[in-house]
């Protein structure tokens, strides 16, 4: 028992970390550990789901007067009605499986983006939006990984560092708080997790301060080359668990 919440908070550390230099990946590294140390998987995604609250609130109120809220909105009603679906579907689903199908889809996004970026640009245009959305609800419902789909859209469309933090660690604050929702409505939300995210939360502040200390030293191209490495590595996870 209290191994597994030394793992859950050496996991927060390194994914809060993560997500506060690159701007998201929490749910992604710490999605790797905790099906393996929560009973379920669907109570593993909810206390993923409520750590990362944690995690982008904390570095979302310090950026939110540079929330770009056009670019923002579209996405993020398109991804609230797609996880609705998705977050009630998660318990009939096989979990494996779901698993390598999104580390494949993975892999192939940061390929493409990765060397192709630079001969494209996406807009903030209603499909692209809709789109990443749709995508991003996916994988968000059904693997508490939301931010893979809706990053590759945030980091070509916003012009500055503070911009896309803040973009990002907003969307994950009202994307979380809406799942969360869901997840307890149908039962996710049990004592093993409460147990987990106590076990987490102090975890999670201290890898915001590491992570930030960092952060100021990373130019934006720096954040880029990162974030489509890491969706690469994520996908090789997600296939290889």
């Amino acid at each position: 028992m209290y191994l597994t919440y030394v793992i859950i908070f050496v996991a927060a550390f390194i994914a809060s970390t993560t997500q506060r230099v690159t701007g998201f990946g929490f749910g992604m590294l710490f999605m790797t550990v905790s099906p393996h140390l929560m009973p379920s998987y669907p109570e593993a995604t909810a206390l993923s789901g409520l750590l990362a609250l944690v995690c982008a609130v904390v570095t979302g109120i310090q950026y939110f007067r540079f929330v770009p809220w056009k670019k923002l909105v579209p996405i993020l009603i398109t991804f609230l009605v797609v996880s609705f679906f998705a977050v009630n579907l998660v318990g009939r689903l096989d979990s494996s499986l779901m698993k390598k199908a999104l580390g494949g889809i993975l892999i192939f996004l940061s390929f493409y983006f990765g060397f192709i970026r630079n001969r494209i640009r996406m807009r903030p245009s209603l499909p692209v939006q809709v789109g990443m959305g749709t995508l991003s609800g996916l994988t968000g419902g059904l693997f508490a990984m939301q931010g893979p789909p809706a990053v590759i859209y945030f980091v070509s469309c916003t012009e500055s560092k503070e911009e896309y933090m803040a973009i990002t660690q907003w969307f994950f604050i009202i994307s979380n708080c809406f799942m969360t929702g869901e997840r307890a409505a149908n039962g996710f939300l049990t004592s093993n997790v409460l147990w987990g995210w106590a076990a987490g939360v102090a975890a999670v502040l201290l890898g915001l301060f590491v992570g930030g200390r960092i952060y100021v030293r990373v130019p934006i191209s720096a954040v880029r080359k990162c974030v489509y490495v890491f969706i690469g590595v994520a996908g090789i996870i997600a296939l290889l668990s």
